[in-house]
């Protein structure tokens, strides 16, 4: 079963539905079904994302898979910076894509999900979200991106918290601090997103293109800076002891605070 749908409507909305379980855990087959995914945009209007999964949006990087790649071997620096290479092409080309982008959001947000939200130039979510940066508690920092791309959305204060203490915030906090940009109820976020994708439509390309680049500018020597720090941390022992507690615990979410 692929890891995502995308359909082009009539009116040149890109609907890309994430749909693999458990919670659409970024792993290469999500990495590489996004890739495909880009050159489609060239012949949209506007984009949504959403997952219709009832786990949430997506729970961040798939980590089993990434620990199991350690214990076979021993994970070269170049192959991990090989792999967020891959990871950063991707979200940079949704990031500065010509058109508007929108995230429709539920459920979990959590790691690397959180940071292909903040990729979209729209956040819509209902109540039942909660955002969260946990890498730290694993010994990393995030690594697709998502410092560069909050920092640049709101104050270093909350860029602070979510990265120092790992502790997730609701959806009515993240519309406080100006991540989300349309707080909706339980259930809503996919219409309320098709109703904004269908707003943006009606105005002029050329004028979209120009307001977004304005408006939007890629951070990208801070997103550089962000490979760089990950690779450095991420071949230690504690790292992959982390992971090994990860990927063998017990609870129902260990990813939670």
């Amino acid at each position: 079963m692929s890891a995502l749908d995308w359909t082009l409507t009539d009116s040149g909305v890109c609907e890309l539905e994430l749909k693999a379980p458990p919670c659409n855990e970024i792993g290469t087959e999500m990495l590489a079904a996004l890739e495909a995914i880009v050159p489609e945009l060239a012949k949209a209007r506007a984009l949504v994302i959403h997952s219709s999964l009832d786990t949430g949006f997506c729970a961040g990087a798939d980590l089993t898979e990434l620990y199991r790649e350690m214990q076979g071997r021993d994970a070269a620096d170049q192959d991990v910076r090989a792999f967020l290479e891959r990871i950063h092409a991707v979200f940079n080309a949704i990031d500065a894509a010509p058109i508007p982008t929108i995230a429709a959001i539920h459920g979990v947000c959590f790691g690397g999900g959180f940071e292909l939200a903040l990729c979209c130039d729209l956040i819509v979510a209902d109540k039942t979200t909660r955002f969260c940066f946990p890498e730290l508690r694993l010994g990393l920092i995030p690594g697709f991106g998502g410092i560069p791309r909050l920092r640049r959305d709101c104050a270093n204060s909350l860029v602070r918290d979510l990265l120092l203490t790992g502790r997730s915030i609701n959806a009515q906090r993240a519309h406080q601090a100006g991540v989300v940009s349309q707080l909706v109820g339980e259930g809503h976020a996919l219409r309320a997103a098709r109703a904004a994708a269908g707003q943006t439509v009606k105005f002029d390309a050329e004028a979209l293109r120009a307001a977004k680049r304005f408006a939007k500018p890629l951070p990208e020597e801070q997103l550089k800076q962000e490979i760089d720090l990950f690779v450095s941390l991420f071949g230690r022992p504690n790292v992959k002891e982390s992971l090994r507690r990860f990927v063998e615990s017990d609870d129902i979410q260990p990813y939670l605070p």
